[in-house]
Protein backbone atom coordinates (compact mmCIF):
# COMPACT_ATOMS: atom_id res chain seq x y z
CA UNK A 1 0.00 0.00 0.00
CA UNK A 2 1.30 3.42 -0.99
CA UNK A 3 1.73 5.50 2.15
CA UNK A 4 2.65 9.17 2.64
CA UNK A 5 6.16 10.24 3.57
CA UNK A 6 4.93 13.20 5.60
CA UNK A 7 1.67 13.44 7.54
CA UNK A 8 0.41 16.70 9.02
CA UNK A 9 -2.42 16.70 11.55
CA UNK A 10 -4.72 19.41 12.89
CA UNK A 11 -5.70 17.91 16.23
CA UNK A 12 -9.19 19.33 16.72
CA UNK A 13 -11.95 18.42 19.16
CA UNK A 14 -10.39 18.20 22.63
CA UNK A 15 -12.78 20.74 24.13
CA UNK A 16 -15.86 19.23 22.50
CA UNK A 17 -14.80 15.76 23.63
CA UNK A 18 -14.73 17.00 27.23
CA UNK A 19 -17.97 18.97 26.90
CA UNK A 20 -19.84 15.88 25.66
CA UNK A 21 -18.81 14.18 28.90
CA UNK A 22 -19.60 17.20 31.11
CA UNK A 23 -15.92 17.57 31.94
CA UNK A 24 -13.66 20.67 31.99
CA UNK A 25 -12.11 21.47 28.61
CA UNK A 26 -8.63 20.86 30.00
CA UNK A 27 -9.47 17.20 30.61
CA UNK A 28 -9.97 16.94 26.85
CA UNK A 29 -6.50 18.38 26.27
CA UNK A 30 -5.01 15.85 28.69
CA UNK A 31 -6.79 13.05 26.88
CA UNK A 32 -5.58 14.52 23.60
CA UNK A 33 -1.97 14.16 24.73
CA UNK A 34 -2.55 10.42 25.12
CA UNK A 35 -3.78 10.33 21.52
CA UNK A 36 -0.59 12.11 20.45
CA UNK A 37 1.51 9.35 22.04
CA UNK A 38 -0.45 6.64 20.20
CA UNK A 39 -0.17 8.39 16.83
CA UNK A 40 3.53 9.19 17.17
CA UNK A 41 4.33 5.60 18.13
CA UNK A 42 2.26 4.15 15.28
CA UNK A 43 3.72 6.48 12.64
CA UNK A 44 7.22 5.51 13.79
CA UNK A 45 6.30 1.82 13.48
CA UNK A 46 4.89 2.39 9.97
CA UNK A 47 8.08 4.05 8.80
CA UNK A 48 6.54 7.47 8.17
CA UNK A 49 9.39 9.94 7.58
CA UNK A 50 7.82 13.08 9.08
CA UNK A 51 4.84 13.84 11.31
CA UNK A 52 3.83 17.45 11.97
CA UNK A 53 1.25 18.14 14.69
CA UNK A 54 -0.57 21.46 15.03
CA UNK A 55 -0.51 21.88 18.80
CA UNK A 56 -1.08 25.61 19.29
CA UNK A 57 -1.75 28.27 16.66
CA UNK A 58 -0.97 31.96 16.79
CA UNK A 59 -4.74 32.51 17.04
CA UNK A 60 -5.11 30.27 20.12
CA UNK A 61 -3.87 33.07 22.39
CA UNK A 62 -7.39 34.50 22.02
CA UNK A 63 -8.81 31.66 24.13
CA UNK A 64 -9.64 32.21 27.83
CA UNK A 65 -6.47 32.99 29.77
CA UNK A 66 -7.00 30.09 32.16
CA UNK A 67 -7.16 27.61 29.28
CA UNK A 68 -4.07 29.10 27.61
CA UNK A 69 -2.15 28.90 30.90
CA UNK A 70 -3.08 25.26 31.35
CA UNK A 71 -2.13 24.46 27.75
CA UNK A 72 1.30 26.00 28.31
CA UNK A 73 1.63 23.92 31.47
CA UNK A 74 0.68 20.76 29.57
CA UNK A 75 3.21 21.60 26.87
CA UNK A 76 5.94 22.00 29.50
CA UNK A 77 4.97 18.75 31.21
CA UNK A 78 5.12 16.90 27.91
CA UNK A 79 8.57 18.31 27.18
CA UNK A 80 9.76 17.20 30.60
CA UNK A 81 8.25 13.71 30.59
CA UNK A 82 8.15 12.52 26.98
CA UNK A 83 11.38 13.65 25.33
CA UNK A 84 13.43 10.86 26.91
CA UNK A 85 11.03 8.30 25.46
CA UNK A 86 11.21 9.92 22.04
CA UNK A 87 14.99 9.81 22.17
CA UNK A 88 14.97 6.17 23.20
CA UNK A 89 12.83 5.40 20.15
CA UNK A 90 15.14 7.29 17.76
CA UNK A 91 12.63 10.13 17.13
CA UNK A 92 13.97 13.55 16.16
CA UNK A 93 11.94 16.36 17.74
CA UNK A 94 11.64 19.86 16.29
CA UNK A 95 9.38 22.63 17.59
CA UNK A 96 8.30 25.10 14.90
CA UNK A 97 6.64 28.46 15.42
CA UNK A 98 7.36 31.80 17.06
CA UNK A 99 8.75 30.96 20.49
CA UNK A 100 9.01 34.59 21.63
CA UNK A 101 5.92 34.54 23.92
CA UNK A 102 6.89 31.29 25.69
CA UNK A 103 8.29 31.30 29.21
CA UNK A 104 12.05 30.96 29.66
CA UNK A 105 11.48 27.51 31.15
CA UNK A 106 9.59 26.28 28.08
CA UNK A 107 12.22 27.75 25.76
CA UNK A 108 14.99 26.04 27.71
CA UNK A 109 13.28 22.66 27.53
CA UNK A 110 12.69 23.07 23.79
CA UNK A 111 16.39 23.72 23.23
CA UNK A 112 17.35 20.74 25.40
CA UNK A 113 14.85 18.43 23.67
CA UNK A 114 15.99 19.39 20.18
CA UNK A 115 19.65 19.04 21.17
CA UNK A 116 19.09 15.61 22.72
CA UNK A 117 17.32 14.20 19.66
CA UNK A 118 19.03 16.09 16.83
CA UNK A 119 21.07 13.12 15.60
CA UNK A 120 18.24 10.58 15.71
CA UNK A 121 17.49 8.98 12.35
CA UNK A 122 13.93 7.74 12.84
CA UNK A 123 10.64 9.62 12.66
CA UNK A 124 10.96 13.40 12.36
CA UNK A 125 8.35 14.75 14.80
CA UNK A 126 7.51 18.42 14.32
CA UNK A 127 5.39 20.17 16.93
CA UNK A 128 3.82 23.39 15.65
CA UNK A 129 3.45 25.62 18.72
CA UNK A 130 2.46 29.29 18.36
CA UNK A 131 2.66 28.58 14.66
CA UNK A 132 0.88 30.25 11.77
CA UNK A 133 1.35 29.60 8.06
CA UNK A 134 1.35 33.29 7.17
CA UNK A 135 3.92 33.95 9.89
CA UNK A 136 6.06 31.16 8.44
CA UNK A 137 6.08 32.66 4.95
CA UNK A 138 6.75 36.15 6.31
CA UNK A 139 9.66 35.05 8.47
CA UNK A 140 11.09 33.11 5.52
CA UNK A 141 11.09 36.21 3.32
CA UNK A 142 12.66 38.29 6.10
CA UNK A 143 15.33 35.63 6.68
CA UNK A 144 16.19 35.57 2.97
CA UNK A 145 16.40 39.35 2.84
CA UNK A 146 18.65 39.43 5.89
CA UNK A 147 21.04 36.97 4.26
CA UNK A 148 20.87 38.72 0.88
CA UNK A 149 20.77 42.41 1.79
CA UNK A 150 22.73 43.34 -1.33
CA UNK A 151 20.28 41.61 -3.69
CA UNK A 152 17.02 42.80 -5.22
CA UNK A 153 13.73 41.35 -4.00
CA UNK A 154 13.17 40.46 -7.66
CA UNK A 155 15.81 37.76 -7.21
CA UNK A 156 13.68 35.96 -4.63
CA UNK A 157 12.36 32.61 -5.90
CA UNK A 158 9.91 30.00 -4.64
CA UNK A 159 12.87 27.73 -3.92
CA UNK A 160 14.46 30.45 -1.78
CA UNK A 161 11.32 30.74 0.34
CA UNK A 162 11.00 26.96 0.70
CA UNK A 163 14.58 26.78 1.99
CA UNK A 164 13.80 29.35 4.71
CA UNK A 165 10.53 27.85 5.96
CA UNK A 166 10.24 26.08 9.31
CA UNK A 167 10.21 22.62 7.73
CA UNK A 168 13.08 23.22 5.30
CA UNK A 169 14.98 20.04 4.61
CA UNK A 170 11.95 17.78 5.02
CA UNK A 171 9.57 16.62 2.33
CA UNK A 172 6.35 18.60 2.07
CA UNK A 173 3.27 17.00 3.66
CA UNK A 174 1.61 14.43 1.41
CA UNK A 175 -1.41 14.02 3.67
CA UNK A 176 -3.23 16.48 5.93
CA UNK A 177 -5.57 15.00 8.51
CA UNK A 178 -8.03 17.15 10.43
CA UNK A 179 -10.16 15.68 13.18
CA UNK A 180 -13.30 17.15 14.72
CA UNK A 181 -15.42 17.61 11.59
CA UNK A 182 -14.14 21.02 10.43
CA UNK A 183 -12.95 21.23 6.83
CA UNK A 184 -10.36 23.99 6.64
CA UNK A 185 -6.60 24.28 7.17
CA UNK A 186 -6.74 27.18 9.69
CA UNK A 187 -3.48 28.88 8.67
CA UNK A 188 -1.47 25.65 8.99
CA UNK A 189 1.48 25.06 6.63
CA UNK A 190 -0.22 27.07 3.90
CA UNK A 191 2.87 27.09 1.66
CA UNK A 192 3.93 23.51 2.23
CA UNK A 193 0.51 21.94 1.61
CA UNK A 194 0.05 23.16 -1.95
CA UNK A 195 -0.24 19.57 -3.20
CA UNK A 196 -1.24 17.69 -0.03
CA UNK A 197 -4.20 15.34 0.01
CA UNK A 198 -6.81 16.33 2.62
CA UNK A 199 -8.55 13.86 4.91
CA UNK A 200 -11.30 15.15 7.19
CA UNK A 201 -12.96 13.08 9.89
CA UNK A 202 -15.71 13.77 12.43
CA UNK A 203 -13.75 11.79 15.02
CA UNK A 204 -12.66 14.01 17.89
CA UNK A 205 -8.94 14.09 18.54
CA UNK A 206 -8.93 12.28 21.93
CA UNK A 207 -10.61 9.31 20.20
CA UNK A 208 -8.10 9.24 17.35
CA UNK A 209 -5.88 6.15 17.43
CA UNK A 210 -3.82 3.69 15.41
CA UNK A 211 -6.85 2.44 13.47
CA UNK A 212 -7.76 6.03 12.62
CA UNK A 213 -4.31 6.63 11.12
CA UNK A 214 -4.58 3.41 9.11
CA UNK A 215 -7.94 4.52 7.66
CA UNK A 216 -6.50 7.90 6.64
CA UNK A 217 -3.50 6.25 4.98
CA UNK A 218 -5.76 3.80 3.18
CA UNK A 219 -7.78 6.72 1.81
CA UNK A 220 -4.55 8.40 0.71
CA UNK A 221 -3.30 5.27 -1.04
CA UNK A 222 -6.46 5.12 -3.16
CA UNK A 223 -6.04 8.61 -4.55
CA UNK A 224 -4.35 9.54 -7.81
CA UNK A 225 -1.81 12.31 -7.33
CA UNK A 226 -1.30 14.07 -10.66
CA UNK A 227 0.61 17.28 -9.75
CA UNK A 228 -0.80 19.02 -12.81
CA UNK A 229 -0.40 16.05 -15.17
CA UNK A 230 -3.16 14.02 -16.80
CA UNK A 231 -4.15 10.57 -15.57
CA UNK A 232 -2.59 9.09 -18.68
CA UNK A 233 0.75 10.76 -17.98
CA UNK A 234 0.74 9.55 -14.38
CA UNK A 235 -0.04 6.03 -15.57
CA UNK A 236 2.82 6.14 -18.09
CA UNK A 237 5.23 7.47 -15.46
CA UNK A 238 4.47 4.51 -13.20
CA UNK A 239 4.97 1.90 -15.95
Amino acid sequence: MNQPKHIAIIMDGNGRWAKKRFLPRFVGHQKGLKAVKKVVSHCAELGIESLTLFAFSTENWKRPQDEVSKLMGLFLTALQSEVGKLHKNNVKLTVIGDQTPFSDEIKRHIVEAEKLTENNSGLKLNIAANYGGRWDVLQAVKAWQKLNSNRSIDDLTEEDISEMLSLAGQSEPDLLIRTGGEQRISNFLIWQMAYAEFYFTDELWPDFNEKSIDLAIRSFSNRERRFGKTSEQVSNDSD
